[in-house]
């Protein structure tokens, strides 16, 4: 349960709005900077988990570097503080005018997903007279054991290059004049919660495709692992921190603490996620012949996840814990105001006693949520909230 005294002026506010905890936010980087250290292992942020400026510029101020999908990304990341040579540029389609950008902003390294690509990135990069450094984004195969909608890492997937394109991409890049070849990187999937299990063969296989590349006189100097480390969704209270460590550690078994290869990783949900909630308020309450329905401000437009992929985030009523103290559970479908059958929170939650006007809490609502949101319904777009100054 979000604390009270979090959120003391939550009644002057106009709902809905993103809610961080920054004290919890504070904590999670603290952490994951400490391990990266110990570990040495180079953390990017995602940026596409959550893009809010001011969130921006503290992970920056820390020294992470940054994971791109776009170019506006890129830019964003060099003027909320990330050092250019720091950020790492994904995605399956590039345009020219966002390789130029990234080009003339001196980024890190373009994770190049196709020979086609790396065909267009090596003339542009000619054409502006500039070297640019590349990896490939290899497609291990492997199964991150999530939802079929955020996985990545499968041969079925539009992501990377495959083993089979191996051969044409080594020569493609010997045909080159304008690209630095850096290493290799992969990402699998997105909240994964069998740390061990999915990261040891995506390791174990990252490991073994750098050492074909050599065999085959193609230096590898880094391998980027990519990011996905799930948060617990459902019991947030309880596990508030991603478990870093184990992923970490694991890393580093397959590896091992003398390995030749500079290693990265790219985390965004674990980073943000669980800070952040979205705060609606209950428009009204009304019973149908088999179900009472809770009608909240908040909709698919400002948190699409649940509408997208079936998510799940924990609701609670925070008005009845705090006033009230209610403890009559009664179970409710909580929906939204949106125009669509999928503007649903959740079927059957159980809840305190619900009335009009109560306060709610959309738990783990801190990455995929406020950047994903959408004017539609020409609804207003809702604000960000900070338990403190950032």
């Amino acid at each position: 349960m979000i604390k009270f005294s979090a959120l003391t002026s939550a009644e002057t506010i106009r709902t809905p709005f993103y809610y961080y905890d920054v004290e919890l936010l504070k904590k999670t980087l603290s952490l994951v900077k400490s391990l990266s250290k110990q570990y040495d292992i180079d953390c990017h942020y995602a940026v596409k988990a959550n893009a809010e400026p001011q969130i921006l510029s503290y992970i920056s101020s820390l020294g992470f570097g940054a994971d791109c999908v776009s170019g506006n990304e890129v830019s964003a990341s060099v003027n909320y503080g990330f050092s250019p040579e720091t950020v790492m540029f994904a995605g399956v389609g590039k345009t020219d005018e966002e390789i130029r950008t990234a080009l003339s902003l001196g980024i890190g390294c373009f994770n190049v997903e196709s020979v086609p690509e790396l065909e267009a990135i090596d003339a542009i990069a000619t054409e502006m007279n500039r070297i640019a450094p590349v990896a490939f984004r290899i497609n291990p195969d492997v199964d991150a054991h999530t939802h079929k909608k955020v996985t990545t890492g499968l041969n079925e997937n539009k992501f990377g290059i495959s083993d089979y394109e191996f051969e044409s991409a080594i020569a493609a890049l010997k045909k080159c004049k304008s690209v630095e070849f850096k290493g290799l990187q992969c990402h699998v999937g997105s909240q994964i919660l069998d740390v061990e299990e999915v990261y040891e063969l995506e390791c174990q296989k990252m490991k073994e495709f750098a050492e074909w590349f050599e065999q085959k006189g193609i230096e590898v100097e880094n391998i980027d692992l990519g990011g996905g480390l799930g948060i617990d969704y459902e019991d947030p209270d309880a596990n508030p921190i991603a478990d870093f460590e184990q992923w970490f550690k694991t890393i580093r078994k397959v590896f091992g603490t003398e390995s030749k290869y500079r290693l990265h990783v790219e985390p965004g949900r674990s980073l943000v996620a669980s800070c952040g909630s979205l705060i609606s308020r209950v428009v009204y309450v009304k019973q149908g012949r088999q179900k009472a329905f809770a009608i909240i401000d908040a909709g698919m437009n400002d948190l699409i996840r649940p509408a997208l992929y079936g998510s799940y985030h924990k609701i609670e009523n925070m008005s009845a814990y705090w006033q009230r103290k209610d403890s009559n559970m009664k179970k409710y479908d909580v929906v939204g105001p949106i125009c669509e059958s999928s503007d649903v929170w959740g079927e059957g939650r159980a809840l305190p006693d619900t009335v009009r006007g109560d306060l709610i809490a959309l738990r783990c609502a801190g990455a995929y949520g406020q950047v994903m949101s959408s004017r539609y319904n020409l609804r207003d777009l809702a604000p960000a909230v900070y338990s403190e100054e950032l």
